[in-house]
């Protein structure tokens, strides 16, 4: 176990916290996020995620959830006034109890094995924070192997992204910074090689249509622009998802959700 000290004012270290949630150039360069809510916690803990630290409100009786937690953490304990740990918190209906300070994992694709049930999702280039982490919630619940984003894109450690992911985000390898040409090399060269599927409104198949059994890599494009050229002319198959009513188009979350479900139906025939 690490060791506690108090913090009553804004200084160095949890102005070092606040950037955390602000500025991605910082929150890269220094590896950390920061993560709330009890299942998130438990679940960095229970895959093995470092933690840095743990903030703690220090007006408090802390639950047998939060000692637990600081035990099993291990690391240096701070004991914020309830103002800074509601500043951190982002929560209209006060401070948390605890915040963890947790070290990110920036997985590459030598990290990815593909296999005959092998079910991977590409998220390209999404602009939403909240959109990408709600795709990886949706991933993990689906039994997905991984997600990978493409292009200039949302952060996976942006604090909408790890809420909307309610954990997920801490149960399967989330891949982020590659570019369109990497992971077709990728799968080209893997020993099982997926079937590139693109999600797209004028695909040539219906998506129920589409074999999605074998090893499959899902392609959900940007949330105004679709996917890219390069992944148009790089995926084996495009794919449409039949809607109706006024919608034009669905939100690229429920894209990747209505595919997930999909590969996961056909694959329980």
């Amino acid at each position: 176990m690490g060791h506690s000290q108090r913090i009553s004012v804004r200084n160095a270290a949890w102005q070092q916290w606040e950037t955390l949630l602000r500025n991605r150039r910082k929150r890269t360069r220094a590896g950390l996020f920061l993560v709330q809510g009890v299942r998130p916690i438990n679940l960095a803990l229970e895959h093995g995620w470092a933690f840095d630290a743990i903030l703690v409100d220090i007006d408090r009786d802390l639950s047998s959830w939060a000692r637990d937690t600081i035990d099993a953490a291990g690391c240096d304990t701070y004991l914020l006034t309830p103002d800074l740990m509601a500043d951190l918190g982002e929560k209209d209906d006060g401070p948390p109890e605890l915040i963890a300070v947790v070290s990110q994992r920036r997985p590459g694709l030598d990290s990815l094995s593909t296999h005959e049930d092998f079910l991977g999702v590409v998220f390209d280039r999404p602009s939403s924070p909240g959109n990408l982490g709600s795709v990886v919630r949706s991933a993990d619940a689906f039994g997905a192997d991984a997600v990978m984003v493409t292009g200039h894109a949302a952060d996976p450690y942006d604090p909408q992204a790890v809420r909307a992911s309610t954990g997920s985000l801490f149960s399967l390898p989330v891949l982020a910074d590659l570019s369109t040409a990497e992971i077709l090399a990728w799968a080209a060269d893997s020993p099982v090689r997926p079937t590139v599927i693109g999600t797209d409104e004028h695909g040539e198949v219906e998506l129920s249509h589409q074999d999605l059994t074998g090893p499959v890599l899902l392609v959900v494009g940007n949330e105004a622009a679709g996917m890219s050229q390069a992944w148009r002319e790089g995926a084996d198959r495009l794919a449409s998802i039949p809607i109706g009513g006024s919608a034009s188009s669905l939100n690229a979350a429920s894209a990747a959700s209505v595919c997930l479900y999909e590969a996961v139906r056909q694959r329980r025939l």
